[in-house]
C-alpha cells in the first residue's frame, strides 16, 4: 500500500491552494480527482458566466444609442451561436490558465479517479488502497436537482451544462433566483430569449433588506416577468416544451434553467467511515476558522463541500488555512475576511458584512437611490438603492445591501472599510472624487451619520491623528 504524507482529494480551487500550501514542506503528497479539470469558476462558474453577461449587456446598450445621437442601432443583431462560441473560447482560455499552473507537478502527484474513505486514514481509488496521515478534502460541489424533477433532466439547464448549448433557447424558464439564477436569466433576457422567472420570494441575488429586495424586484420585473410561487414540472408536450405550473399561471418554455443551489460532494466520500462528526445533511462538522474537522484532527475540509462560503474567493482562503495548518503543530486560528457576495447583474447587487437579517444589535440605515445622482445621469444607469448599516453603539459600518450601477465597486470600499473597523466618520473623510459613483456611498454614508446622535466633520484638521 502506497503512503503519503498527505492526499488532497479534489484539484479545484480549494484544493489547488493548500496543495501549494504543503508543497513547500513536502514533496510526498497526492492530489486524487475524478472530474474534467480547470476549476468549477474557470470552467462553469464565474468566469464563462460574466463573458456571456458581458455580451448580452453590450447588446442591450443599444438601447440607449438613439438618446446619444447615435443612429443605427435598431440594424444591431445577435447571433445566439456566436456568442456561445466565443463565451466557450474565452472559457477555454481561462481553464488551459488553471491547466498550464498543474503542469510541473501533476505527472508525480495527480491521480485521477474517484476516492473513497475505508478508514480515516485509508482511501480506496478504482480498487487501490492508498494510505495518508492527513487529508484535504476539497471535493466541490454540484448543481441540486430535486428528484421530483429528474424526470425533465433532458429539458433541465444547470450551470454545469449551460455554456455548452450551441446556441440559445427560445424560451426558458428560470427556477430559483438567487445570484446564478438572476445573472442568467437577465443575460438570457438581453440576448432575445423570452425569459420568465420563477421563486419564492423577494430575496433576489441574496438580498435580505425588505426595501432593496422590493425595489430590486421591481427594476427586473421591468425586463421579465417574475412568477412568486412554487414551480411544479407537469409534463413534456408533443412538441417539446415543458408545462410548468407556478401559482395559477401555466407556462410552456422550451428548457429550464435550474438554479436551487448547488450541494456539497462530500457525500460521495464515504465519510461516515472516518472518525469525522457528521450534520446530520452528512456534511462534515469543523473548525471555520482553522479547517480542521471535527473528530478527525487530520483532516481539513476548505471549499464548497463544507458548504459554508461557496465563493471562490473563500474557497482559496480555506485551502490556504488548511494548507497552513496541515503541518502546524497546533492549528492557527486565522480571521475570516469579511463577507463579501457580488451578484453581476446589471445593475450589480451586493452584500457586504453583515446582512440587513443577520444584525442583531441596534443601528442605523444610511440611504441613498441612484435615480439623479450625477455620474449615474451620465451613464445613463440611473436605476440603484444602496444601504449601509451603522452600529448606534460603535458608530462602524457593520454591513450594507444595495442594488447599483458600479456596485462592485461600491462594495469593495465598503467592505475594506468594514475590514479596517472604520466608523462612518472615518469613511466620510476618505477622499471621494466627482463625478463618480462613489459619490452615492457618500451620501449614503452622510445620511446614516446624520442619524447618529454624535456628530463629527468630514475633513481632518490639523491637530487630528489621521486613521491609523
Amino acid at each position: 500500500m502506497k503512503k503519503y504524507d498527505v492526499i488532497i482529494i479534489g484539484a479545484g480551487t480549494s484544493g489547488l491552494t493548500a496543495r501549494r500550501e504543503i508543497a513547500k514542506k513536502t514533496q510526498n503528497y497526492l492530489v486524487i480527482d475524478d472530474g474534467p479539470l480547470g476549476t468549477t469558476c474557470a470552467r462553469v462558474g464565474c468566469m464563462p458566466s460574466k463573458v456571456l453577461i458581458q455580451a448580452a449587456n453590450d447588446y442591450h446598450r443599444r438601447h440607449k444609442f438613439e438618446s446619444m445621437g447615435i443612429s443605427g442601432a435598431d440594424k444591431l443583431e445577435v447571433s445566439t451561436e456566436a456568442v456561445m462560441e466565443h463565451v466557450r473560447s474565452l472559457r477555454d482560455r481561462f481553464v488551459r490558465g488553471v491547466k498550464v499552473g498543474m503542469e510541473d507537478w501533476q505527472s508525480m502527484h495527480l491521480l485521477r479517479g474517484r476516492a473513497k474513505f475505508i478508514d480515516s486514514n485509508t482511501v480506496e481509488v478504482d480498487g487501490e488502497k492508498l494510505w495518508a496521515e492527513k487529508f484535504v478534502l476539497a471535493t466541490g460541489s454540484r448543481p441540486l436537482i430535486p428528484g421530483s424533477m429528474m424526470d425533465f433532466k433532458s429539458h433541465i439547464l444547470t450551470s454545469d451544462d449551460i455554456f455548452e448549448l450551441e446556441s440559445l433557447p427560445k424560451s426558458v424558464a428560470v427556477i430559483g433566483l438567487g445570484v446564478i439564477g438572476i445573472e442568467l436569466g437577465q443575460a438570457f433576457n438581453r440576448l432575445g430569449v423570452e425569459v420568465s422567472g420563477v421563486t419564492l420570494d423577494k430575496a433576489i441575488g441574496g438580498l435580505t433588506d425588505p426595501k432593496i429586495q422590493d425595489y430590486a424586484a421591481l427594476k427586473f420585473e421591468d425586463e421579465f416577468p417574475i412568477l412568486y410561487a412554487s414551480a411544479e414540472l407537469k409534463e413534456i408536450t408533443s412538441d417539446g416544451k415543458v408545462k410548468i405550473q407556478a401559482g395559477e399561471k401555466t407556462l410552456l418554455v422550451d428548457k429550464i434553467i435550474l438554479s436551487m443551489g448547488r450541494r456539497s460532494n462530500a457525500d460521495k466520500l464515504d465519510l461516515d467511515k472516518t472518525n469525522m462528526k457528521l450534520t446530520d445533511r452528512g456534511l462534515p462538522k469543523y473548525n471555520k476558522n482553522t479547517m480542521v474537522a471535527d473528530g478527525a484532527e487530520h483532516i481539513f475540509v476548505p471549499g464548497d463541500v463544507n458548504a459554508d462560503r461557496p465563493i471562490l474567493h473563500e474557497a482559496a482562503d480555506e485551502g490556504t488555512i488548511a494548507g497552513h495548518n496541515i503541518f502546524a503543530e497546533e492549528p492557527v486560528c486565522f480571521k475570516r475576511r469579511k463577507s463579501l457576495g457580488i451578484t453581476f447583474t446589471d445593475p450589480n447587487i451586493a452584500t457586504v458584512g453583515k446582512r440587513h437579517s443577520e444584525i442583531k444589535e441596534d443601528f442605523v440605515t444610511g440611504e441613498v437611490t441612484f435615480e439623479g445622482q450625477g455620474r449615474s445621469i451620465v451613464k445613463l444607469k440611473e436605476v440603484g438603492l444602496l444601504h449601509v448599516y451603522v452600529s448606534s453603539k460603535t458608530h462602524e459600518v457593520i454591513g450594507a445591501e444595495l442594488m447599483a450601477p458600479d456596485g462592485e465597486h461600491l462594495a469593495h470600499l465598503l467592505s475594506w472599510g468594514m475590514s479596517m473597523k472604520l466608523t462612518v466618520f472615518e469613511m466620510l473623510k476618505m477622499p471621494f472624487y466627482h463625478p463618480v459613483v462613489e459619490e452615492g456611498l457618500r451620501t449614503a454614508l452622510r445620511n446614516a451619520a446624520s442619524k447618529l446622535e454624535d456628530k463629527n466633520q468630514e475633513l481632518y484638521r490639523c491637530a487630528d491623528t489621521p486613521i491609523r
